[in-house]
């Protein structure tokens, strides 16, 4: 590799895993394992000014002089760098109350998955838990640097955040983690003893001043609800571009892609008079959705069967992948109930094989869960989605360590909605009930294209949004509900999904319009997975020379 750039990559990877610590620790790199993130603005200051540098650096490189994977390489560093500096200077972290996927609410969901395997893994875990309670401090001081700066998030949600900390078992949650195999019973208790100490003395009274913080000083001054998005913020227009750019890395803008949202809620409504016949016995579409919504026949009572489903759907994707995809995980992806966080999501293999692919399914509200939903996220966060990609590119050879372990939005969650559809030409949904979560889960995404631009750029109310998903899916309200405050607290993310899903379909029209009876599916699927995460232009430009 390119020397220059090799060093670029290399000094930018180190500089992540050490301003990152819980996400290096995650993948199994202990190296920074007794610290914590920081959350100040001196620290924000200095992590823009190095990204910004890194980027400037990978510039002046002339792509001209690279090999093919090199040019990958620059052109994923120069958008990661990019990107994240500007997210990071619109100073969301002002705004931080989210009780979706809030610090607080993925917690418990984070401390079981940390890979303590060795005696000195449980020792840095006792650091780490003193900087958890100072994280908490640096966050209510933020949130107060917000309201000095008259940015401050939504009342309600600030209050439903307050009302989640307050219910929360944080002592409980925090000795979730199991001991080293090595650790006899007395060390086991020594070491839980040290762990319960730091959780009392710097975690609990950290969490107190961040749960405080927003009840007594962000509430009382927060947004109301018709008011929830970044456009009636102090610089909220620059603010929503820029995570538009970061969540997509496409050049569209929010008037655009609320069209393209409109366009897709039109065109599955004829999907689903189609099926509604064979599925349920019509063709009316506000039955469908009310069918789908409100039928106790057609949802779940209990946690486990939802897990259950799961895994019995991830089996028969398990079983078909060899046949769609010419490279497959080494690891393995299982499945795991939660009762925090979003309603589904997926969790990375570690690097060290101390823990498997992980997709977790949120069964709080079973009764929210469509016994028809379970496959389409099951495809979606595991087989064929997100373990096959995620998982792939942790085990590419030759490419460098920030590559393997890239996150792009549009990109990753593009691949994940690509495959629900894809799921159904492998033939893995078991009849024309769970082909309609498949329709669900769309009406979703393409919802979300709508809804997070009139939030965030046109203005609109909480309850205008709840109002256009009701109208336009068979989500029920209470689910509708958690996800709009999610959308809320973290604006373009939503856009991420649809938006990759129709790019990654059209550059497979192209590529079978180019080569005719010459396409493959199996290499094209090797193509977009085998270089990594990357921007879509980036992979658009790579199925192209392929396809050509």
């Amino acid at each position: 590799m390119n020397q220059t750039l090799q060093q670029i990559a290399d000094d930018y990877w180190e500089h992540r895993l050490r301003t990152f610590p819980t996400s290096a620790l995650m993948m199994g790199d202990h190296r920074y394992g007794d610290r914590m993130e920081r959350a100040t603005r001196i620290d924000e200051d200095a992590v823009v000014g190095d990204l910004r540098a890194f980027a400037s650096a990978a510039e002046q490189i002339d792509p001209a002089e690279l090999t093919v994977d090199e040019r990958i390489s620059r052109e994923v560093l120069l958008y990661v760098t990019r990107t994240e500096a500007d997210d990071i200077e619109s100073r969301r972290a002002e705004l931080a109350v989210n009780p979706e996927v809030g610090f607080q609410a993925m917690l418990p969901v984070m401390v079981p998955q940390f890979p303590i395997v060795e005696p000195e893994h449980a020792d840095q875990l006792v650091g780490k838990y003193e900087g958890i309670g100072r994280l908490f401090r640096e966050m209510a001081d933020r949130l107060r640097q917000g309201v000095a700066s008259g940015r401050v998030p939504t009342a309600a949600l600030a209050q439903k955040t307050v009302e989640q900390i307050d219910g929360l078992d944080v002592e409980a949650a925090l000795t979730a983690t199991r001991s080293p195999q090595s650790f006899g019973d007395a060390e086991a208790a020594s070491w839980m003893e040290r762990l319960v100490a730091a959780i009392r003395q710097h975690v609990v009274p950290g969490l107190q001043q961040f749960r405080d913080t927003i009840a007594d000083e962000v509430v009382p001054v927060g947004r109301s609800l018709e008011e929830p998005g970044l456009c009636w913020l102090p610089g909220g227009e620059e603010a929503y571009a820029r995570t538009v750019t970061r969540h997509t890395s496409l050049d569209k803008d929010p008037e655009e892609i609320h069209q393209i949202g409109l366009a897709q809620i039109d065109a599955l409504a004829g999907e689903y008079r189609a099926l509604g016949g064979e599925a349920l016995g019509t063709s009316d579409l506000s039955e469908i959705f009310g069918r789908l919504r409100d039928d106790p026949t057609l949802h779940f009572d209990g946690g486990p069967p939802i897990v259950a489903a799961s895994e019995q759907a991830m089996a028969k994707a398990k079983g078909a992948m060899a046949d769609w995809f010419g490279t497959l995980p080494q690891s393995d992806c299982v499945v795991a109930e939660t009762q925090t966080g979003p309603v589904a999501f997926y969790f990375r293999p570690a690097d060290d094989g101390s823990r498997p692919g992980t997709f977790f399914v949120n069964t709080s509200d079973p009764s929210g869960w469509g016994t028809f939903e379970i496959e389409a996220m099951a495809y979606h966060e595991g087989i064929p989605g997100h373990h096959l990609q995620l998982a792939i590119s942790q085990e590419l050879e030759g490419v460098p360590d920030f590559r393997r372990h890239a996150f792009i939005a549009a990109y990753s969650e593009g691949w994940g909605l690509y495959t629900e559809r894809l799921a159904d030409e492998m033939g893995l949904y078991s009849g024309p009930l769970e082909r309609m979560g498949m329709l669900s889960a769309d009406s979703m995404r393409a919802g979300r294209l709508v809804v997070d631009t009139g939030l965030h750029a046109m203005g609109w109310s909480r309850q205008k949004a709840i109002d256009f998903m009701a109208e336009n899916s068979p989500m029920a309200v209470g689910k509708i509900e958690g996800e709009i405050d999610r959308y809320i607290g973290m604006p373009g993310q939503a856009l991420s999904y649809m938006l990759g899903r129709l790019e990654i379909q059209r550059l497979r029209s192209e590529a079978e319009d180019a080569m005719g009876e010459g396409f493959d599916i199996k290499r094209f699927h090797d193509v977009v997975l085998g270089s990594g995460l990357v921007p879509l232009p980036t992979l658009a430009r790579l199925v192209r020379e392929w396809a050509a």
